[in-house]
């Protein structure tokens, strides 16, 4: 399969040009020796004028290898519970990508939830916005894709084993990137006071705690689900330490502070 774009020319430019250039401006010049070997990474998915300037200082702090897993929430509804498309390419105005199918060959073994499947990902944007960032910083990029719906707690500790397994099978190093913007259409204040339960959660390792927080407070995180999935792998990878890069909101571009959303980035280590 050849996976397009989706939302070129809407949440990022379409010309390849265009869309180097915003990078560049996007993610900032960082020393390598202030870079991180991170075990997983959290980045916002929004239209790149809101939230890419989270992304792109989370993604200058990091050493970005060769394979990235990268797991989004599913806005359509489209396809299994955990939906990863386990061959193709997937096309960017930046180029093709490959899917690396023998990490995906593998997370599949290991798991008895993740699903090959291809139609979740089709007009999903919450894992193709973070492509074109990674792939400015890696030439050399392959992706294992996966689309997940809501699930419960114990499934996303079991997957986040699940995923762990493999990787340490696989051998080589891998990111674990999960894809979400926080607090959805409510006043800044708002936003902030309960997105701040969130992150607190996750600066402490805290995968349960950060499921039932955005449960019991009813914040309107999408990618609870593959932010859970994410700490609970780096967990067993072994990280012991979680930075917040930075949190902000829609109202820093569009000057509306009553109804915004939140985004932020974190580097795990």
């Amino acid at each position: 399969m050849l996976r397009l774009p989706a939302v070129a020319g809407q949440f990022y430019p379409a010309d390849a040009d265009a869309l180097s250039e915003m990078l560049s401006e996007l993610i900032p010049s960082v020393s390598p020796t202030d870079k991180t070997d991170a075990i997983a990474a959290v980045s916002p998915h929004a239209g790149y004028i809101y939230s890419g300037g989270v992304a792109g200082e989370t993604f200058a702090g990091i050493n970005i290898p060769e394979d990235v897993i990268i797991l989004g929430p599913n806005h359509h509804g489209i396809g299994p519970p955990l939906a990863l498309m386990d061959k193709g390419e997937w096309e960017t105005p930046l180029g093709r990508v490959p899917v690396n199918s023998d990490l995906a060959a593998l997370l599949i073994k290991h798991s008895d939830v993740i699903e090959a499947d291809e139609s979740a990902h089709e007009s999903e944007h919450s894992i193709e916005v973070q492509v074109p960032f990674l792939q400015k910083l890696q030439p050399s990029l392959r992706i294992t894709p996966i689309v997940v719906s809501r699930i419960p707690v114990e499934t996303c500790l079991q997957i986040g084993k699940e995923i762990a397994s493999a990787i340490k099978e696989y051998g080589k190093s891998v990111l674990i990137l999960a894809s979400t913007d926080m607090t959805h259409y409510e006043s800044r204040s708002s936003a902030t006071r309960k997105d701040k339960y969130a992150l607190d959660r996750i600066l402490s390792l805290d995968p349960e705690g950060l499921y039932d927080s955005v449960m019991r407070m009813k914040i309107s995180m999408c990618g609870i689900i593959p932010t859970t999935i994410a700490l609970s792998a780096a967990l067993d990878l072994g990280a012991t330490n979680a930075e917040l890069v930075r949190y902000t909101d829609s109202g820093e571009t569009s000057g509306n502070e009553n109804r915004v959303v939140g985004y932020a980035g974190f580097i795990i280590s």
